[in-house]
């Protein structure tokens, strides 16, 4: 069964701006998906409804076999806690606030007993490579680290999927290698779904699908095959 499944969705804001005309694609659990495009094609956009925090003007959405309008609002909070994962170019770290409490935010709203949250959050943070930093504030670490931090605070409830957006947008080359090596093992060695927004091309092409945006339509859907992904990563 397909994780994400969108037929013809479409996304009309009040202004009259069309930003999604007529989207159709699905995913299966365990895909790594790069939707890129240029500026204004909607994939920002796109992301925002595949993630539940925005709503499609029109067309069918289902996540995990059900329909987005079939969720009650206490379901779609439940599956954005637990379900899915979120990780922005902007890092939205609290700034005078340590690593650990930063990654042990989502388990404020789960039903985590609170013993268990720190070697939670200690986990999550290994994963990232971040053991070191643990007690550090947020502000303090460079720009690559807090990064990290937000994606271990995406994985902290062991999600389904991480959505995200434009996560190399504000670093440099080398600390954005380092974001994208890390997405690939999580869904290489834990088989997260990753759905991964960019306008970058050689970031795109180091998921194993591109779905291409342009001017809120699907222009392409390619599958890259497995040994030039691994040229990439090389």
């Amino acid at each position: 069964m397909d994780l994400i499944d969108v037929k013809n969705i479409t996304k009309v804001y009040p202004d009259g701006t069309s930003a999604l005309r007529g989207v159709s694609f699905s995913i299966k659990s365990g895909e790594f998906v790069s939707i890129m495009g240029p500026s204004g094609s909607g994939k920002s956009t796109l992301l925002h409804i595949l993630g539940f925090l925005d709503h499609p003007s029109s067309g069918i959405y289902r996540f995990d076999g059900k329909s987005i309008d079939d969720y009650s609002p206490k379901e779609i909070a439940h599956i954005r806690n637990k379900k899915m994962g979120f990780v922005f170019q902007v890092f939205n770290l609290l700034p005078r606030t340590s690593v650990l409490e930063n990654v042990k935010l989502p388990l404020l709203y789960s039903n985590k007993k609170e013993s268990e949250w720190d070697s939670l959050a200690k986990n999550a943070i290994e994963s990232v490579g971040l053991s070191h930093r643990v007690e550090h504030e947020s502000s303090k670490l460079s720009g690559g680290e807090r990064q990290r931090v937000a994606i271990a605070r995406a994985l902290v409830n062991n999600p389904q999927v991480i959505f995200a957006d434009e996560p190399t947008g504000n670093l440099d080359s080398k600390s954005g290698e380092t974001i994208i090596e890390i997405l690939q093992n999580l869904n290489k060695k834990d088989n997260h779904t990753i759905i991964l927004v960019t306008h970058e091309v050689d970031t795109a092409k180091r998921a194993e699908r591109i779905i291409k945006l342009r001017d809120g339509k699907v222009e392409s859907d390619l599958y890259i095959k497995r040994d030039r992904r691994d040229k990439a990563d090389k």
